[in-house]
């Protein structure tokens, strides 16, 4: 069973369904409000789990009910939780999500406990990384701890995977990215970090290589309804997704990532890792909620088995 670390964020995503988005000083009426666990490090962790891999979450909640109901849920989908402190000073997480009626979505979050993580919570890692076959990490934590986590995840050879969200020019300028083995943005993210506008493959192999000039090992750019494309040392490779209609987007990127992480551990050839990932990131698209929608081992292998045969 492969063995992921994750540090990362939790929230409570509160989800407000309507038919369009309300422009500046407009008011438009939702259809309904779904509550559920959320926070890319919550919901990789979540996916991970699902997948069947041995999953530990470092995080940070506060004393609250929302902090109660998200260590609770992260237990029954078999996280270990032993390493998500309650922070008195904070209120747990929140994310305002509206969701437009063909799936697209803004988000708004309060980052609130997950800005508190620091040396604590790098201390705590660093004695797990001796026991994680691979590290899994986003930017909705202070950068200071990312880049401490995974230069410790350097030092004692542990395979890092970068989810690159939310990403800003000042994470490209402190030369987090090069301290991981795998970078993951999305088009807007590498964009973010790069200056290159990804609307082409060809846009996406000029942002990766950017991004690899920054110290990138390997970069993996998630491109929605157009699949993924890798570029490394040894090439690059497109791989295309499976197409389907989305109900819900929010959380496609965090089940596409933690399953990269997972196959990568798994030893999987990369064109396996990345096929897999897509079909992780389809089936996230298909519920609504973000870690509601985290597919498990199962579903993965019967949506591959359907679509490729």
């Amino acid at each position: 069973m492969p063995r992921v670390l994750v540090v990362g964020s939790i929230n409570m995503d509160l989800i407000v369904r309507c038919r369009r988005l309300p422009d500046q000083g407009q008011t438009v009426h939702g259809d309904d409000l779904v509550v559920a666990g959320g926070g890319k490090g919550a919901n990789q962790a979540v996916a991970a789990s699902r997948l069947r891999a041995d999953t530990t979450l470092i995080a940070r909640v506060g004393e609250d009910d929302f902090g109660d109901r998200l260590r609770q849920a992260l237990e029954h989908d078999g996280v270990n939780v032993s390493a998500v402190r309650r922070d008195t000073d904070a209120a747990t997480g929140v994310a305002l999500i509206l969701l437009e009626e063909h799936g697209q979505n803004r988000i708004i979050v309060m980052g609130g406990a997950n800005s508190r993580l620091n040396s604590a919570e790098v201390s705590t890692a660093r004695e797990l990384l001796s026991q994680t076959d691979v590290l899994l990490m986003q930017l909705e934590i202070p950068l200071e701890v990312v880049a401490a986590v995974a230069g410790a995840a350097r030092e004692l050879g542990v395979m890092s995977v970068l989810d690159a969200g939310p990403a800003t020019e000042a994470v490209g300028r402190a030369g987090i990215v090069g301290l991981f083995d795998v970078v993951s943005p999305n088009e807007s993210e590498i964009e973010a970090l790069t200056g290159v506008r990804v609307t082409s493959l060809a846009d996406a192999s000029m942002a990766a290589t950017r991004l690899r000039e920054l110290g990138a090992r390997q970069v993996i750019v998630k491109l929605g309804s157009q699949g993924a494309y890798w570029q490394g040392d040894e090439g690059d490779q497109h791989v295309p997704a499976f197409p389907i209609e989305p109900v819900d987007t929010t959380a496609a990127g965090d089940a596409f990532t933690a399953c990269l992480a997972v196959s990568l551990a798994l030893g999987l050839p990369l064109s396996d890792c990345l096929q897999r990932a897509n079909a992780a990131g389809a089936l996230a698209c298909l519920k609504l909620g973000a870690q509601p929608s985290m597919p498990t081992r199962q579903e993965l292998e019967d949506f591959l088995r359907a679509r490729t045969g």
